[in-house]
């Protein structure tokens, strides 16, 4: 982040308190509390960013069942996003709390993938995206449960019951979509093929992500690659909807690299509290 001015308007003032700002020195980089603390933002991000996407169709779904459907999905989200965000501000121990975190960080603060941020487009697509997602968090959080940090754990096991009924509710509706009528299936085939390209680095390592797994704190993102590759097997195989054949993936997400449309999801989400700073109920 970058310095604050040395003298700063109550508005910044403000902020900086919020935030947590030279509460204590930042974690130094390399060091396995660092590691933890980004693991857990990714983790945290990752929930947060999408659960937001999906709050986007609150009174804008095509049925009230499904707009309900997609509320929930969002509050799961958001619910799971308060743990992971909550966890990390106390490994972090700087004072900032899940809402610090999730409100007074700029766009290269965060550190989910690319694929949570992708616009909802339509109906379909957003279905695609949150099936590629719950397909690969499931297996994520069953492995999470055997972390050597008791809290991350816990919070797998709670958060896995949910996102179980996610990749359940997913998954159906992309098969009776993809094996719909003739325009449900090219709808559901773009959603894939347009998505594609954004689902590889989820399974992409770097060294935080080498370091967590040999500590035993987190799996290795390749040891997912073979569940979530049987899920999508089975599932597009009954949508009668074919893999896109490429091997491509954008990446960056997980080190703060994020696409235009995250600043936008950002200047909707933080506005409140970038507009009054320490603003509480």
């Amino acid at each position: 982040m970058p310095s604050l001015p040395d003298v700063m308007t109550p508005d910044a003032e403000a902020l900086a308190k919020a935030a947590g700002n030279g509460a204590r020195a930042p974690l130094a980089a390399g060091t396995l509390a660092h590691d933890l603390f980004t693991g857990l933002t990714r983790l945290g991000d990752n929930a947060l960013i999408l659960g937001h996407r999906v709050s986007e169709w609150c009174g804008h779904a095509p049925v009230l069942e499904e707009d309900i459907a997609l509320a929930n999905v969002a509050l799961d989200l958001i619910g799971q996003t308060q743990l992971w965000l909550g966890l990390a501000g106390e490994v972090e121990g700087r004072g900032r709390s899940a809402d610090n975190l999730a409100f007074l960080r700029d766009a290269w603060h965060f550190s989910n993938i690319l694929l949570v941020e992708r616009p909802n487009r339509d109906f379909g697509h957003t279905l695609m995206r949150q099936f590629l997602f719950d397909a690969w968090h499931q297996p994520m959080l069953k492995a999470l449960e055997d972390s050597n940090d008791a809290r991350i754990a816990e919070i797998a096991a709670k958060a896995g019951k949910e996102v179980a009924y996610h990749l359940e509710r997913s998954a159906d509706l992309v098969i009776r979509l993809g094996d719909g009528t003739e325009e449900s299936h090219a709808r559901m085939q773009d959603a894939l093929e347009r998505l594609w390209p954004w689902t590889g680095e989820a399974f992409v390592a770097d060294d935080i992500d080498l370091r967590l797994a040999e500590a035993g704190l987190m799996p290795a993102p390749e040891s997912l690659r073979p569940v979530w590759d049987a899920t999508l097997t089975e599932v597009l195989s009954e949508a009668t909807l074919t893999t896109p054949d490429s091997t491509f993936a954008h990446t960056g997400g997980k080190q703060g690299r994020h696409t235009e449309d995250m600043g936008h999801i950002l200047s909707s989400m933080q506005w409140l509290q970038r507009a009054y700073p320490g603003a509480t109920w």
